[in-house]
């Protein structure tokens, strides 16, 4: 597991900015951010920080200020906790820690122990990809999580009714977060695994990838390769400026584009196998 991660602190003029950069950095390896007025904290493994392609996104803003400074698991793991706020979906779903109360009226509660993984549900691709799950239907059937970061798809999937989930990460430290999660929620449905590619054979009724633009588009023949006509696949991890290089990507790879959905400058697109 990383030992060390390096912290970046952006300040940043807007939100727009913000989430350009979110997108950015998300696709050279940084996989925890927490906004606050004005300023973006950006996290990283040490051992895969690329100075190099670090310098190429900050040539693509104009004036980026920031600091940078090293930090450990445990102190960003107790950060983490003592600042991680429940997330509400409207009343479908509630994420919280253990350590907050329980939430009412709302149909799902998703209880998780706060680590530094890209997908808490704060953010809002996991925010999109839940709503988009709200209206599709998983009774019986059999999902592909790709990317799963913390588990709470896999997790929300099995709450819906889904038969078997299969969840990858490439990431260590989110597999084993994954693992506590599925357990803390009582899910027995769920297969988590290290990987960071699609293993090929078993065809899917439902597909969650929220990653970013660049791993989606890249995976995507082997995502086509394990869904059948009919499955339904929800995309999320790219920012409006990228919808028409998606929808792009996706129908040529056999999916039929049937809705996008946006918070903020982030989208998620609904598909369907044909």
């Amino acid at each position: 597991m990383h030992n060390n991660f390096f912290q970046f602190d952006f300040e940043l003029p807007n939100q727009e900015e913000s989430d350009k950069l979110i997108a950015m950095l998300a696709e050279q390896g940084f996989d925890g951010f927490v906004e606050e007025e004005d300023l973006l904290i950006a996290f990283i493994p040490e051992l895969q920080f690329n100075q190099e392609a670090f310098e190429q996104v900050l040539e693509k803003f104009s004036i980026l200020s920031y600091t940078k400074s090293d930090i450990e698991n445990i102190n960003w793991n107790k950060k983490w906790e003592t600042e991680f706020e429940p997330v509400l979906v409207d009343h479908f779903v509630a994420i919280r820690a253990h350590f907050h109360q329980p939430i009412k009226n709302v149909q799902h509660e998703i209880i998780i122990t706060p680590k530094m993984s890209f997908g808490t549900g704060h953010h809002a691709t996991t925010y999109l990809v839940m709503k988009h799950m709200e209206s599709l239907e998983f009774k019986d059937k059999a999902v592909f999580d790709f990317g799963t970061g913390t588990g709470i798809l896999a997790i929300l999937a099995e709450k819906l009714g889904a038969a078997d989930v299969f969840a990858i990460d490439y990431d260590e430290w989110s597999i084993t977060n994954t693992e506590e999660n599925i357990e803390q929620n009582n899910c027995h449905h769920i297969e988590v695994a290290l990987m960071d590619t699609i293993p090929p054979g078993k065809q899917y009724d439902v597909i969650l990838a929220n990653i970013n633009l660049n791993v989606i588009t890249a995976s995507l023949d082997s995502i086509a390769a394990i869904a059948h006509a009919g499955t339904e696949a929800i995309f999320s991890g790219f920012l409006s400026s990228d919808e028409a290089i998606m929808v792009t990507a996706i129908q040529k790879a056999g999916f039929q584009h049937v809705l996008t959905t946006g918070k903020g400058d982030w989208i998620s697109i609904r598909a369907k196998k044909i």
